[in-house]
C-alpha cells in the first residue's frame, strides 16, 4: 500500500487548507484512513479519520474546523481544515490503520508527508 499526499505547501491565514492523499495498492473501503500532523519540535497529532463505510471521526479540539471526505472511484481522501492560523503550520501526514484508533502508532502505512505553511 502507497500513500501520497498533495496539495499547497503555503496557505494564508483564514483561509481553507486542502490536501489530498491519494491510495494505491489498497482500497480505501476497507481499513482506516486518518489524517495526522506534526508542528515543528513537535510530537504527531492525530486529526480524524474516515473509515471503509465513509463514517468520519474528528479530535474534539478540531472538529468544528475539520472535515474529511473521500472519492472512491479515485480511492482518494481528502482533508479539508477551515480558519486556518500560523499554529496550523506543520507537516501534515496520512495513514491507514487496520482498526480505528487515535494512537499514531497503530497507523502502519503512511505517506511521506506534506508541510504545509501558513503565513500571509
Amino acid at each position: 500500500v502507497q500513500l501520497q499526499e498533495s496539495g499547497p505547501g503555503l496557505v494564508k491565514p483564514s483561509q481553507t487548507l486542502s490536501l489530498t492523499c491519494t491510495v494505491s495498492g489498497g482500497s480505501i473501503t476497507t481499513n482506516y484512513w486518518s489524517w495526522i500532523r506534526q508542528p515543528p519540535g513537535k510530537g504527531l497529532e492525530w486529526m480524524g479519520a474516515i473509515t471503509y463505510s465513509g463514517s468520519t471521526y474528528y479530535k474534539p479540539s478540531l472538529k468544528s474546523r475539520t472535515s474529511i471526505s473521500r472519492d472512491t472511484s479515485k480511492n482518494k481522501f481528502t482533508l479539508q481544515l477551515s480558519s486556518v492560523t500560523p499554529e496550523d503550520t506543520d507537516e501534515y501526514y496520512c495513514a491507514r490503520g487496520e482498526v480505528f484508533t487515535t494512537q499514531h502508532t497503530e497507523y502502519h502505512y503512511w505517506g511521506q508527508g506534506q508541510r504545509v505553511t501558513v503565513s500571509a
